[in-house]
């Protein structure tokens, strides 16, 4: 999984949280614990510091009339705060969050989509090299297509979380972006409405990413994610391109994988040709030879050797860089090949393990104690935890799948 810098990594972890509390109806305060951090302490009154940010909007060339059509909104709101700072964590396998988060209307209504909107996708490939049914993966997952953008004010929201202590630089300069927003006439203040964060949109960017990424793609001068589809499509598409995504090649295809194969090559972070895996034996699900030739792959266990198995490819690299999260990366890969014409995921095993998150915790105290540094224990488990788990697999002689399971945390519990 590639590096992130911490606005991206908190980003992504937002959209995992408002993503999963939309879709399951679970509480958004809990599923936002994974975005924890040390205690900090806020000071001074919010009205001083509005003060001084609104100085210092000034400075940047922030407009007047821009500041004084945010000022409805530029408030404090202390429910916000308790979101953010939510400690429990709702932990989810792959399989438990995509059964959530795909049923079969979602899949309906992106393929409508596709059908409906079939010359702007098509222009987007032709532009942008994304196929159609990737941007409409993330449309689906983000917002249900515009159902639920969310329901708070951005800039207030925006406002109360730069003031807060946590993460204030970050927010800062998504509330400075908001002000560019209206100063530009992307949108009015009063339209921006979306997350609790303060992401906008049917494919849900936060303000810096709007201001970076988003086209006007209707040609009426604006370039609004909240209501123009084209706009929202090909701002996904130029958003792709931007994170790397390649022209033409594959991004996720299931597998087949024998018994016999050497599990500690299933790692993103490991590369191989279609010939390699061919060589140990890895086929198409239904059994045929891989395609010859082709980007070189990895092999995706994202529920170890007893549950689906994937070739990711370079593209599968812009899902992670979306969300960090490797859930909903798998999630929207996986979405994103059935509306291209994939079959139903073989599931693997009728019984797979799955840590509860105290017992992922306990997993990261053993880890540490058995000299696996996986940082504090937080019973999420990440690439670290998961690079941690390999290789405690393969010092006790378990298949390298670098899947946790109790039969890890017993080994490490007696130390063999």
């Amino acid at each position: 999984m590639p590096r992130q810098n911490p606005v991206t990594a908190s980003r992504s972890a937002i959209r995992t949280a408002r993503t999963a509390a939309l879709v399951l109806g679970l509480s958004l305060a809990g599923l936002s614990g994974a975005l924890a951090q040390a205690p900090c302490r806020t000071t001074g009154s919010f009205e001083s510091w509005l003060e001084r940010f609104k100085q210092e909007a000034i400075q940047q060339s922030i407009s007047r009339q821009a500041i004084a059509a945010a000022a409805p909104y530029l408030v404090y709101d202390q429910r916000i705060v308790n979101i953010d700072r939510g400690q429990k964590f709702f932990a989810q396998s792959f399989l438990q969050f995509s059964d959530k988060v795909l049923p079969a209307y979602r899949l309906q209504k992106g393929g409508e989509q596709l059908k409906k909107h079939a010359a702007l996708f098509a222009r987007a490939e032709q532009q942008y090299g994304v196929p159609g049914p990737v941007i409409v993966a993330f449309w689906g997952l983000e917002s249900d297509f515009g159902v639920a953008m969310g329901k708070d004010h951005a800039i207030r929201s925006l406002a109360t979380l730069a003031y807060d202590c946590r993460r204030s630089e970050m927010f800062r300069g998504h509330l400075f972006d908001a002000l560019r927003m209206i100063e530009r006439g992307d949108l009015q203040a009063a339209e921006m409405v979306g997350s609790w964060a303060g992401e906008l949109g049917q494919t849900q960017m936060m303000p810096s990413e709007y201001m970076k990424h988003a086209i006007d793609w209707d040609g009426d001068g604006h370039r609004n994610l909240l209501k123009s589809v084209p706009d929202v499509i090909g701002s996904s598409a130029s958003y792709l391109q931007e994170l790397g995504w390649r022209r033409g090649e594959p991004w996720l295809r299931e597998v087949k994988v024998p018994a016999s194969m050497p599990w500690d090559q299933a790692d993103l972070a490991i590369q191989h040709p279609h010939a390699k895996w061919a060589g140990w034996g890895v086929t198409l699900r239904d059994g045929r030879p891989l395609p010859a030739g082709g980007p070189p792959a990895s092999l995706l266990l994202p529920m170890g050797r007893l549950g689906p198995a994937f070739l990711a490819y370079p593209n599968f690299q812009a899902y992670l860089k979306w969300n960090a999260s490797l859930v909903y990366a798998t999630t929207a890969a996986y979405y994103a090949t059935r509306l291209a014409g994939a079959p139903p995921m073989s599931r693997g095993a009728p019984t797979i393990p799955v840590l509860n998150q105290d017992e992922a915790k306990e997993l990261q105290e053993l880890l540490n104690r058995a000299g696996f540094d996986v940082g504090t224990p937080d019973g999420k488990i990440g690439a670290g935890t998961r690079a941690a788990v390999k290789q405690a697999q393969s010092r006790f002689g378990l298949p390298a799948d670098s899947y946790a399971t109790p039969e890890l945390i017993t080994r490490l519990r007696a130390g063999r």
